[in-house]
């Protein structure tokens, strides 16, 4: 792989994980050693300042994090409160579906269910307070369970989860993918 293309894998994990990576974990998603890491780094946030981009990337004890520069959090910080109050997606609905009729239920349940990365959307409904950690598992990764808060309720107008509608029955008098 050439240097530019090491740049642009770096960039991309970067992007997509979303928050501070371990420059251990960056270093052996990227196939890159640590040195070179370092200054793949350096020349991205060079071209971040050449190119005058809203991006920058932050070095945070070890770890890195693609983010924006502060100078724009106020223009970010409205468009996320524009997108609390927009309608959900269909996405977002099903996520919360698989979590309020099976929860405390892991992201990968929830991927599992749908058949497709569910972290995005996940995180979205965290910031929108529908969902929240109800705990971390006893198993490796200790990953996060998540359920429904009552923020869920009130903008679905339940006064429990026990009001959810039930889940109808398939062709093959089997229970609908959600429950387990």
């Amino acid at each position: 792989m050439s240097f530019v293309e090491n740049i642009s894998v770096v960039e991309a994990i970067l992007f997509a994980y979303g928050e501070p990576i371990s420059a251990e974990l960056l270093s052996e998603a990227s196939g890159i050693d640590t040195k070179s890491l370092d200054r793949i780094l350096d020349l991205l946030n060079d071209r971040y300042d050449e190119t005058h981009s809203a991006l920058q990337v932050l070095k945070l004890d070890g770890a890195y994090q693609l983010a924006t520069r502060r100078e724009y959090s106020s223009h970010v910080k409205k468009a996320f409160e524009t997108g609390r109050n927009a309608a959900l997606s269909s996405a977002a609905l099903e996520c919360l579906a698989v979590v309020a009729y099976n929860q405390p239920v892991t992201r990968s349940f929830v991927d599992t269910v749908r058949g497709v990365d569910s972290s995005a959307v996940m995180n979205r409904l965290a910031e929108r307070g529908l969902i929240e950690e109800a705990e971390r598992l006893e198993v490796p990764g200790r990953p996060i369970a998540y359920r429904t808060t009552k923020n869920f309720l009130r903008c679905f107008s339940l006064s429990s989860l026990s009001e959810l509608p039930p889940l109808k029955e398939t062709d093959s008098d089997q229970i609908s993918m959600f429950e387990q």
